[in-house]
């Protein structure tokens, strides 16, 4: 009997475990997933917590229902990988495997930044990357009576690299909605030259942020937050003062792939780009979140690389060439307040484009553009997530090959 052994069942390891649970014959191999956490957390909810749009039971699930039957589940924590003996030893135990796929995923780290894990974290700065700090903002806004609201990013890579504008955007429809809009000045700082990572994108984005009256600070690369003082300082001694700072600290991969020695510095794992397979080790492959990869760390993103990845280990076993098929596709909805959203759809090479999607001059989603049907899409990937992605099921007219390529209404 040979062993694959999944590491992390958050989004993408536990669609690994269902995409080759149906795949493997089970009389030769064997799949087992391993993750210390019980819960598994709809991530992209967290985004709406703090606005009561979402409540706690929409956002997080136990996560061993989603693992599939002829999966064996290991909750226990993982202490080291060692590559050369093909072995994972846990907190008490030790895997062997033929076969690794690594989806550990990536984490916020707000002690790399002097003064932001401080003792006012969570009461005058708060992230909203993870469950207990998106709840303790929730109850923040709550009672909040305006000021200076900051919304700022540390550094790239993160998770979703649009959920600050997210924010941002929901803050002001959040505010007017509760009428103290004149109340709550906004500023999104980021260390990007402009509001996103696509130029294309970002023009759009711009255009937002000045007509919801959101002032822009660019450039900005953090020293430290005088959490005394309620400023954040950058490295060319420029300060944005704040009363509410909402930041997206450091995201760095999980402690395991450092104590392993199988990351860079933000313990992301060199990965092939278009096969996701190790650079290092023929037989480790990594997805999500873990990876190195110059692609969005969202899930939709997992998703096409899952597809792809499916087909790779199979070759792997099969002892043929991989497929160097991802082209760091990835789609996301941007929420813009007001009950509206944009699209976007780009990969490694392709800018976002305009047109619709999924089909093009059809849609009926349309691509770098507002409306109440992207709007409606964006909470409708909450089923989506829960009753179909997870579970490997294909999503009907979104898949690796639906690129934006062609989408473009002319």
């Amino acid at each position: 009997m040979k062993n694959i052994v999944i590491l992390g069942a958050g989004t993408a390891g536990t669609m690994m475990a269902n995409h080759l649970v149906s795949k493997l014959p089970q009389n030769e191999w064997s799949i087992s997933i391993v993750d210390q956490y019980k819960t598994h957390y709809y991530q992209p909810g967290f985004l709406f917590l703090p606005f009561d749009t979402y409540t706690e039971a929409q956002v997080k699930k136990e996560g061993k229902k989603f693992i599939p039957k002829g999966v064996k589940y290991i909750q226990k924590k993982i202490e080291r990988i060692y590559p050369d003996s093909n072995k994972v030893e846990l907190e008490d135990d030790v895997l062997k495997y033929d076969i690794l796929i690594v989806a550990t995923g990536s984490k916020i780290a707000p002690d790399e930044i002097e003064g932001m894990h401080s003792q006012e974290w969570h009461k005058s700065i708060f992230d909203f990357y993870t469950y207990e700090g998106a709840l303790a903002l929730r109850n923040k806004l709550r009672e909040w009576d305006g000021g200076k609201l900051v919304v700022h990013i540390t550094e790239m890579p993160i998770k979703c690299p649009v959920a600050p504008l997210e924010f941002a955007f929901l803050a002001d429809s959040y505010f007017k909605k509760k009428g103290m809009r004149d109340k709550v000045d906004i500023t999104y700082v980021t260390p990007l030259g402009g509001a996103f990572t696509k130029p294309k994108a970002t023009e759009t984005l711009h255009y937002l942020l000045e007509e919801k009256g959101i002032k822009e600070v660019t450039d900005f690369n953090i020293e430290q937050v005088d959490y005394k003082n309620n400023k954040i300082v950058d490295y060319a001694d420029v300060e944005v003062d704040y009363d509410l700072l909402v930041t997206v600290p450091t995201n760095m991969g999980d402690d395991v792939i450092e104590r392993s020695g199988l990351g860079d510095d933000l313990n992301f794992i060199p990965t092939h780009k278009n096969t996701l397979q190790s650079k290092a080790h023929e037989n480790i492959f990594v997805i999500g979140d873990a990876t190195n990869l110059p692609a969005s760390k969202a899930g939709s993103v997992a998703h096409f690389q899952a597809e792809t990845l499916t087909d790779n280990i199979l070759l792997f076993i099969d002892e043929k060439p991989l497929k160097e098929e991802f082209d760091g596709h990835a789609n996301c909805f941007i929420e813009t307040g007001d009950n509206k959203a944009l699209l976007i759809d780009f990969n490694y090479e392709q800018e976002p484009v305009e047109g619709t999607f999924p089909i093009a001059g059809i849609g009926p989603l349309k691509l770098l553009k507002e409306s109440v049907f992207n709007h409606w899409g964006k909470l409708a990937f909450r089923w989506i997530y829960w009753n179909m992605l997870l579970k490997g099921i294909p999503i009907p007219f979104v898949g690796r090959n639906m690129s934006t390529k062609g989408k473009k209404i002319n």
